[in-house]
């Protein structure tokens, strides 16, 4: 291999790189946009309190309904459900469907795209409110 060949490959990965990065923050940019939707009932970073829904802190790998003090409904709390992206983007969709019974009323976040970035947006922050 030559030198030329080196450095060029090199930098192509190094661009990539960046490139893939600049992708990833675009996304939590664009989902704390779409969580504009969520903040009539949800709130979430370090001084996220319960609304009408549950704040939001370290959602990724938390049991739908515990949040602390907050007042869930029996068919939320024993849905199961151990939230990640699989399970969030199933239920945001239309969470109603998900979780039959469910206190939450709101009509879903159809696109997929949109829906990825709201959770690019959410997983962010740890049971503190801290961005990870």
């Amino acid at each position: 291999m030559n030198k030329t060949c080196f450095w060029g490959g090199l930098m192509a990965v190094a661009v990539l790189a960046v490139a893939a990065q600049n992708a990833a923050a675009q996304d939590v940019a664009a989902g704390e946009n779409s969580f504009k939707k969520c903040l009539p009932c949800h709130s979430i970073g370090e001084d996220a309190k319960n609304k009408v829904g549950p704040e939001l802190n370290g959602i990724d790998g938390r049991h739908s309904g515990t949040a602390p003090g907050y007042s869930y409904s029996d068919a939320n709390k024993n849905s199961g459900i151990t939230w990640n992206e699989t399970e969030f983007l199933d239920y945001i969709k239309d969470p109603r469907a998900k979780i039959k019974n469910t206190k939450m009323i709101f009509p879903g976040i159809k696109n997929e795209t949109e829906a990825k970035n709201l959770w690019a947006y959410l997983k962010q922050f740890d049971a503190s409110g801290k961005k990870k």
